[in-house]
């Protein structure tokens, strides 16, 4: 089967039939790396790294040229015309010109699904601000897989900043889409966003608890917990008991342990950062002593600072530096896939597991925006080709989910384009948790950021606008 020219903007953009093909594929390309140099020879891949990055740059970059492709960088964003106020979606077709394929890093949420809007060749997101880092997924994947055969049933404990860590929001949805149990172990006031666990618990087959509801007192263990996601695959009787299925859970130990540094460069204050810094837990040997940790991989995405202790690194338990190494066939192989150099036989029966919705989308002009300041919807506002584009994900509680950055918005006020003959006197706008608005229907939906907003375009309050 061929994925030429496809994009991997999210971690879903790969069905799991798919990522397991490609895994396929890296394992070929790992055995022979030196059967592999001429693969994409005449094809040039652009680097552009407006990040900070060191394995992740460097294994495209190095996967590329072992392919025999060759690359065109930018690295700094003061040395390209995006400095001077050029569009990200300029900048994307200007490129998408010079190169077969464009791997993108990127501090705003959203920007890599704007160039690959706009490219008109296959882009792969290396990172955009919190939202992403699919291919880094990919590589944690990989390593489970290899060190553990599969992935399905297995408990994965994510530890460390959950709130701004790119790699775990796309690592969450894949191991619940493998079915995988999920541990959430956050510093103090990184927990894993609202929005990213919404999506969680709404469109995956598992069940999600927190440690108030199991009645788990972090303070009595060894193993601090914040939330554990219970996947389908648990035994029945445990699913009915969710209060002792932790502790069941807990003793037959923790699969591997993925530990992620304190995001500095995303706190919104220094007043945050010192709190975050001073309480953000340690992953040592005194920590992994217990029972719980006998057989747990510790992995990492790299780069560590003080979360993860220098004498881990001599602990067969290890697996951050292993995970960077692959990272090479890994990429290979998506490279190879996307440019059409390699075609893959993908097992359509593994994509069982994934619930997909089909979301109505709302993209009306009007004055409601994406509540994330990171998003590149608010960043490049006079731009017009980049308008806030949202997905309807709940009526019942009026929910729209920014197609860009997957941060939630929960608008007040709304109306319906049908209003009787287009006669002003019947525009109405009405609250959004009314029963009226939950009947508007979806391609018939406006919606207003304020009253303010639907006054000054001529609508009055209905009698189901709350005073």
């Amino acid at each position: 089967m061929s994925l030429a020219n496809r994009s991997l903007v999210t971690i879903d953009d790969l069905s799991n039939g798919e990522i397991e093909a490609l895994f396929s594929l890296a394992d070929e390309m790992a055995d022979s790396p030196n059967k592999q140099a001429v693969l994409c020879q005449g094809k040039i891949m652009a680097s552009l790294f407006f990040e900070p990055s060191t394995r992740t740059r460097l294994s495209f970059e190095t996967a590329m040229l072992r392919l025999g492709g060759q690359v065109i960088t930018a690295v700094d964003v003061g040395a390209t015309s995006l400095a001077k106020g050029e569009s990200i979606a300029d900048m994307a077709k200007v490129v998408g010109s010079y190169a077969d394929l464009i791997v993108v890093r990127h501090p705003w949420e959203g920007a890599a699904r704007v160039v690959a809007d706009y490219a008109g060749v296959p882009v792969i997101n290396a990172g955009d601000g919190s939202h992403e880092h699919p291919t880094q997924t990919l590589c944690d994947l990989y390593t489970i897989r290899k060190e553990r055969q599969t992935i399905k049933g297995l408990r994965i404990a994510l530890w460390g900043d959950l709130k701004h860590g790119r790699t775990v929001h796309s690592l969450i949805y894949a191991l619940a889409r493998f079915g995988a149990t999920i541990l959430f172990c956050s510093g103090s006031g990184l927990d894993m966003p609202e929005h990213v666990l919404r999506r969680l618990g709404t469109e995956y087959k598992g069940e999600l608890k927190s440690c108030k509801e199991l009645n788990y007192e972090t303070e009595k263990s060894l193993f601090p917990l914040d939330a554990i996601y219970l996947t389908p695959s648990s035994p029945h009787q445990l699913a009915m008991l969710p209060d002792i299925n932790v502790q069941v859970e807990l003793k037959a130990g923790v699969d591997a342990l993925y530990v992620t540094r304190l995001q500095k460069e995303r706190q919104t204050s220094t007043v945050e950062e010192g709190k975050s810094e001073k309480s953000y837990p340690v992953v040592d040997k005194k920590l992994l002593k217990g029972k719980v940790f006998e057989k747990t991989l510790v992995m990492h995405p790299l780069p560590r600072v003080d979360e993860l202790t220098h004498e881990m690194d001599a602990d067969p338990r290890s697996m951050y530096f292993k995970q960077a190494a692959y990272g090479v066939p890994v990429r290979m192989a998506l490279l190879a896939i996307l440019l059409g150099a390699k075609e893959v036989t993908v097992d359509r029966d593994k994509d069982s597991f994934i619930r997909e919705i089909d979301y109505p989308v709302y993209k009306r002009d009007s004055g409601v925006k994406c509540s994330n300041r990171n998003c590149v919807s608010n960043q490049e506002t006079e731009v017009r080709y980049i308008k806030p584009e949202f997905r309807i994900v709940s009526r019942q509680l009026l929910t729209l989910r920014c197609i860009y950055c997957d941060h939630e918005l929960y608008p007040h006020y709304v109306a319906s384009s049908e209003w009787h003959e287009g006669r002003l006197e019947n525009k109405r706008y009405h609250s959004a948790d009314s029963r009226f608005a939950r009947k508007i229907r979806p391609e018939n939906l406006i919606i207003f950021a304020s009253e303010n907003e639907a006054q000054a375009k001529r609508f009055k309050p209905s009698s189901y606008v709350k005073q």
